[in-house]
This record gives structure tokens, sequence and C-alpha cells, in this order.
């Protein structure tokens, strides 16, 4: 039992300092753009370039996580951020630091599907969904170092020191991955996926037509987009230059959404291993939350007061958790040998809709002038178009995974009116 939890904490290691390399552009995006001397459109390229790799590199990384298993990719993705964030320490040359965005891309990309292969190798059936959870919840602290320590750092110590002393965490995480991990406990090895062109194409094919992994990508598409394009980038300048907050404010802020997706993903693990059938509810009412409270903030005629603004925070940061159970629907009906893939695909759905959304913003706002207040509450306007079409997806794959699976699932009401009459 030791085993198994030194064995996913390594790996949960490697995924927070993968985090950490993720979020560092979101909390230093100010100091980004007089350093390559830069404008919020190109600032946001920036990132979205690293977001683009991360995203299409989720399907290539699912089959090669199949091939090799999780602890070769987990290690190789700690080394290719580090070697990226040493490299953004001491350039200043603007085409070498967009490389290196786009390598921690690379290395982000396969890190979380890895970790979170391991679960189902490591942990008993019935605890998957809750440790699936804590998997992506725990992870998240690597945006606490960034908004915090690493922003101190920032401050105090200047650029080149903040950026190398992630790329020395990044080490500690490669070295970790190779000494502790392992793909599988003794005597239960994972069997490889077939390494030949054609049936590669053909595992491929059979997960993109697989209605629990569509289900899948529309759940993460729908909950995750809305606080990563908060956290990963527009998050802390809206709240600086729009709202008028102060960078330690935001930063507590962003240390607030860890806290609450810790503590929510927690709820949803328990509620996604226990309900299953009511899991899209549970998706669709994360995604009306969201939408529901952007509507308010984006509403007023100006800054919003600081409780409301934490209040945004708090229901956007369930979207996290809430993107996890596009994970346990894959899972209902892909083999095991392509669960990697299944992953990839899954997870690619909220970082292709991030992709969106930062891109977007980032050319409204140029259109409109910079980090002003109007131009930041018609920027954050484009969520909509996400959340419509991932709820229509959500539907649509549900009713076809239900009729697959043989199951009829009674309304919601009915259940509740039945449980009151026992």
């Amino acid at each position: 039992m030791k085993r198994v939890w030194w064995v996913w904490g390594a790996g949960i290691f490697a995924y927070v300092i993968a985090v950490l390399h993720r979020t560092t552009f979101g909390v230093a995006g100010i100091e980004a753009s007089e350093r390559f001397a830069i404008g919020p459109g190109v600032l946001s390229s920036f990132v979205v370039l690293q977001v683009v790799v991360y995203a299409g590199m989720q399907i290539p990384a699912g089959v090669l996580l199949d091939r090799f298993g999780s602890r070769t990719m987990i290690a190789i993705g700690a080394l290719m951020m580090a070697i990226a964030q040493t490299v953004l320490a001491v350039t200043e040359s603007l085409p070498l630091a967009i490389a290196a965005r786009i390598v921690v891309g690379a290395g982000d990309a396969f890190t979380f599907i890895s970790v979170l292969r391991l679960v189902p190798q490591w942990f008993a059936p019935r605890r998957v969904p809750l440790v699936s959870q804590l998997t992506g919840i725990t992870g998240q602290l690597g945006q606490v170092l960034s908004a915090i320590p690493f922003t101190a750092l920032l401050t105090s110590a200047g650029w080149p020191t903040a950026f190398g002393a992630a790329a020395a965490l990044g080490v500690l995480a490669f070295v970790l991955s190779l000494a502790v991990i392992r793909d599988s406990p003794p005597g239960n090895e994972v069997v490889a996926a077939p390494a030949g062109v054609r049936d590669v194409a053909r595992q491929v094919r059979a997960v993109f037509s697989n209605h629990a992994a569509r289900l899948g990508f529309f759940t993460h598409m729908g909950t995750q987009f809305s606080i990563t394009a908060f956290s990963l980038l527009w998050g802390v300048p809206y709240l600086t230059t729009a709202q008028g907050l102060t960078p330690s404010q935001a930063g507590l802020m962003l240390t607030l959404s860890v806290v609450v997706a810790i503590a929510s993903g927690a709820v949803v693990g328990v509620l996604s291993g226990r309900y299953p059938m009511r899991r899209s509810l549970m998706v669709l009412t994360v995604m009306a939350a969201s939408a529901v409270m952007w509507t308010i903030v984006l509403a007023l005629p100006g800054p919003a007061p600081a409780w409301l603004l934490a209040a945004l925070v708090v229901v956007i940061s369930v979207g996290g958790p809430g993107s996890m159970i596009g994970f346990d629907f894959a899972r209902m009906l892909v083999p095991t040998t392509s669960m990697g893939t299944a992953q990839g695909l899954v997870n690619s759905g909220g970082f292709f809709a991030t992709l969106l959304v930062l891109q977007s913003m980032g050319m409204i706002l140029d259109a409109m002038g910079g980090y002003t207040f109007e131009a930041f509450r018609v920027a954050w306007c484009v969520q909509y178009v996400i959340w419509a079409v991932a709820a229509v997806g959500v539907l649509v794959f549900r009713r076809r995974t239900r009729r697959e699976l043989g199951v009829t699932v009674r309304p919601l009401r009915h259940a509740v009116r039945e449980r009151r009459r026992r």
C-alpha cells in the first residue's frame, strides 16, 4: 500500500511542477511585455502557441503513452520543460522565448495524462474517480507556486532567478520520476498498444468514434476553459487593470481558485463515483453556473466589489474538477490498451477551447485599445460561444452513450420523488 502512494506522489509532484511551468506567464505577463517589448496581442499569441502545442500534442502523447508507459513519458516531459525554462531564464530574444514556451507546451502535454493513467493501474476501481479528482486538483498547487513564491521571487530577484528556480524544480521532477514511478504493480504489467502505423491509425479512429470519449471531450471543453484562460493569462491583467486590484490581491484570487478546486474536487469525485448516471447533470450545472456568474460580473457598469470577484473565482474554479468527469466518461467504453489515446482526446477539449478564448481575447483587447475595463468586458463574452457548443455536444453524446451502454436513466425529479417516499 505504501508503494502505491509513493508512485502516485512522485507523479503528482511532476504534475505540480508542470502546472507551475504552464502558469508562470499568467503571473509574469506584465514583466514579459516589458522584457520583450510586446503588446497584448503578441503576448496572447506567446501563450496561445504554448496552448496550441499542448492541445495539438494530446493525441500523439496519448498514442506514445499507450506504447511507452507513464514513467518514460513523465520523465521526458519534466526534462523538456526544465530545459525550456532554463532557456527562458537567460534569453532576451523573443523568437527564442517563444520556442521555449512551445517546448513547455509539449512537455506539459506528456505529463497529466501520463500521471492520470497511473491511477487505474495502482488503485482499486471504486477509488479511481476520487483519486483521479485528487490528481487533477492537487496538481493545481503548481498554480499556487506561480502565484505566490514565483511571483515574489520574480519581484525581488528578477526574471532570470525566478525562471531558473522553476527550471531547477523541473530537474528534480525528472530525477524523481525515474527513481520512483513504475507503470504498474509487479505482476500486473500494462500491455503495450500495437506499434505499427496501421494499428495506431486504427486505434486512433476507434477512440475518435467512441461515443463515451466524445462525451468526455465536450465535457472537458465546456467546464475547464474559463478558469484555465483566467489563470493562464488574462486573469491577473483583468483583475489589476480593469478591476483595480493590487498584484498581491490578484495573486490571492488565484490562490483562492486552487483552494476551491481542491475542496470541490473531493466532492465531485465522490458524487461521480456514487452516481455515474448523473454525471452529465453535474457537468451541465457547472457550465451553467459559470455562465451565470460571468453574466452578473460583466453586466456591471464599473468594477465589481471584491466579494463578487471572489464569488466569480469560486464558481469558475469548480470547472477544473468538473472537467475531470470527462475522463470518467471515457473509462466507461474505451479499452485499457487505448486509454492513453482516449485521455488525450478528452484533455484536448478544454485546451482547444482555452486556445480559442485566449487568442480571441487578445485580438479584441488589441482592437479596443488595450487593458481597459470596457475592452475586457467585451473580450470575456467570447466564452458564451464555447458554452453553447459544449452543452449541445454533451446532450447529443450523452444520449448516444446511454444507448450504447443499454441503460435508461429516469428524470431526476422522479428519482427524488421516489427517494422521498422511502
